[in-house]
């Protein structure tokens, strides 16, 4: 190993160590002091009932972790968007897990609550999978109730979403844990089979307090809303739990007499080990997102038996396409080479860039895999399309609209992993989040943005010192220097995978070491929802 190989190691683990230390701090919620509270009136915390819930807590995948991060400040924050939302097996089934943190603002909504949310919910009907919600809510959060109440992405699409998985036949069991109000009140009604556990839980639409001061009467919650009410009287909910561990072994319990459903019937062989150490991806791996690697190298790490076999290798060198097995699963690759490439005709061409041949190569591939049913992975590392008259005159635009096109249109799931950059158009290309991938994490060396952060700044600092020229200013050196700084400081804050994933971008931040571990379980996720429909991908310009 040489000396670039360990310094590229040290800021990788270093990066690693930090991932690992900011989600110890998630982990904790709204605090030790909310934590305790919790647990002096009987009630398990979020994460510790979808621990208890989960056959393998330990192999389970959580979904935006780090939702809400840096977010609302002036509200005190929102650790997790304030819900924990995993996918996992309970009784043998792969579920995904949604549980309210009661620990933050007692379970209310934020706007990030909201879409957090509504992303489990995507992921169980992509999929077809069951979904738990473990219900411990206050509701909307008052004080940002313009931003999560009445729009088509709000509050109110979860009550939809409920009807509409009904209908597809999507297992939906709520258990009520802690406070179930207003609005609120209809999502475990509107599941398949709701709980509610005696003397914590409630469920009514207004509160002892509003009621008396809406039509007078006095009541008290458990009376008005609690589980004897609602078990003996009102019929509201199916089952009756002394306590939070009552209620899950309840749900359990349920999901184990479920029938079996109809699977996708992608193709898997015994699952075997890379031949490289995964290790190794710490070194190879620059510490500077513009320096160039042999994605190659990546890919032989996270493979099975490290065996990668290659489609149209010698043409669109800038994109590697091929196929593989994770965890004993078939798939496409689609990755960005990072190193440059010389094409047959002697041309050199940058890492990392996208290129008129490397796109149509990708176009067909894509439609190979769909074509043969095998589940697409897009390793990303991208600054963008190629730009400049030679590539304008060669139909750039054209090519690269073939391959977003064929990503839009694929029929089998797909799984992005953000390695480095994720720029621009390429973003859209390698099937960033707009593209429905079935799950998209970043490793802690990502970056998404328009443009990099040096970049960025030039732009936007030829830009200011223009409108301080009309105005009949100027900029000296120092100051000029200094605005840069500035501004890429700033720019650079926002193409952080921290960023993204605070705002749901990606589901997850992942350690390296972690990606055969995502991407085999999404396939084994997507591999309940059978394929329905034809690959078609409309009218091109051929």
């Amino acid at each position: 190993m040489d000396i670039t190989f360990n310094k590229n190691e040290d800021h990788n683990k270093l990066l690693r160590a930090e991932l690992r230390r900011q989600l110890g701090k998630v982990h904790q919620g709204g605090g030790k002091a909310r934590i305790e509270k919790l647990h002096a009136e009987g009630k398990m915390t979020a994460r510790e009932r979808v621990e208890y819930l989960l056959d393998q807590p330990n192999q389970a995948l959580e979904i935006g972790a780090f939702a809400g991060h840096g977010m609302y400040q002036d509200h005190g924050g929102c650790p997790s968007g304030g819900v924990v939302v995993k996918i996992g097996k309970v009784a043998g089934r792969m579920c995904v897990v949604v549980a309210n943190d009661a620990t933050v603002k007692a379970g209310a909504w934020f706007p990030i609550t909201g879409k957090k949310n509504l992303r489990a919910q995507e992921i169980a009907m992509e999929n077809r999978l069951p979904i738990i919600y473990l219900v411990d809510s206050a509701g909307v959060y008052l004080p940002m109730q313009d931003e999560i109440f009445p729009d088509k992405e709000h509050f109110g699409r979860i009550f939809r979403n409920n009807a509409v998985m009904s209908s597809m036949g999507i297992v939906q069991i709520a258990a009520v844990m802690g406070s179930c109000v207003a609005g609120g009140a209809y999502l475990p009604i509107m599941s398949d089979e709701a709980l509610i556990v005696d003397k914590t839980g409630s469920i009514f639409l207004a509160g002892s307090y509003l009621v008396k001061a809406a039509i007078g009467e006095t009541i008290d919650n458990e009376t008005l809303g609690g589980a004897t009410t609602h078990c003996e009287i009102s019929g509201v909910t199916d089952y009756k739990a002394a306590d939070d561990k009552d209620a899950l072994n309840r749900i359990r319990s349920i999901m184990e007499k479920m029938g079996a459903q109809p699977v996708a019937g992608f193709d898997r062989a015994e699952p075997r080990k890379p031949a490289k150490d995964p290790e190794e991806i710490f070194g190879i791996l620059p510490a500077s997102r513009s320096e160039p690697y042999d994605m190659l190298e990546v890919i032989e790490r996270l493979v099975d038996d490290s065996s990668f076999e290659q489609y149209k290798e010698g043409y669109g060198k800038t994109l590697l396409t091929g196929y593989a097995r994770i965890d004993g699963w078939a798939v496409g690759i689609v990755a960005n080479q990072r190193k440059v490439v010389k094409t047959k005709q002697g041309e050199m061409q940058f890492g990392g860039v996208i290129y008129s041949d490397s796109a149509d190569k990708a176009t067909r591939f894509i439609a190979n895999c769909n074509q043969k049913r095998i589940p697409l992975i897009f390793l990303q590392d991208v600054t963008g399309f190629m730009v400049g008259s030679k590539s304008e005159h060669g139909g750039i635009i054209k090519d690269g609209a073939k391959m977003v096109n064929a990503v839009s249109n694929s029929v089998v799931p797909k799984f992005t992993i953000v390695i480095g950059n994720s720029y621009g158009a390429g973003n859209y290309a390698m099937c960033g989040k707009a593209y429905d991938p079935r799950l998209i994490a970043a490793w802690p060396s990502a970056e998404l943005a328009v443009m990099g952060g040096n970049s960025a700044a030039k732009v936007l600092l030829q830009i200011e010192t223009a409108r301080l020229k009309k105005q009949g200013e100027s900029l000296s050196k120092e100051k000029e220097k200094a605005l840069f700084e500035e501004i890429k400081q700033r720019y650079d804050a926002q193409v952080s995978p921290y960023y993204a994933a605070a705002r749901l971008w990606t589901d997850a931040i992942i350690d390296p070491m972690e990606t055969r571990r995502w991407i085999a379980t999404g396939i084994e996720a997507a591999n309940q929802a059978p394929i329905e429909k034809p690959f078609n991908m409309g009218v091109l310009q051929v």
